[in-house]
């Protein structure tokens, strides 16, 4: 970042401190909860798709990395396209029960599934 961004250093206005240097707040990374204690819903889903039909994972609660991790999981192993972004994990089709079963063998116990 440069050492000179006034649009970045919020509350500072003008120091006369020529030895001042500006913390910049850090960002929280937030924590992924254990499996046990995840609560995830599973809806069908098929607004603003073309029509088509996905199956939506919400209420995952860690970093991007944990999340793309298990949406690569539930991918390979319905064997089928999707995302995982922004907390959810679409999976392309009616895979509910599926989702449901991988995700109760990989020790999720918290699962609903929304219908």
């Amino acid at each position: 970042m440069k050492q000179n961004d006034r649009k970045e250093r919020l509350g500072v206005t003008y120091s006369t401190n020529p030895d001042y240097q500006y913390h910049y707040p850090e960002e929280a990374e937030e924590v992924t909860l254990p499996k046990e204690k995840q609560l995830l819903r599973i809806v069908l889903d098929k607004r603003n798709r073309g029509g088509k039909i996905v199956t939506l994972i919400t209420g995952f609660r860690g970093t991007d990395d944990d999340l793309t991790a298990l949406g690569k999981l539930l991918k390979v192993k319905c064997g089928v396209g999707g995302t995982a972004k922004d907390g959810e994990i679409i999976i392309q089709g009616d895979f509910r029960q599926k989702v449901a079963d991988i995700l109760t063998k990989e020790g999720y116990s918290k699962i609903k599934i929304i219908k």
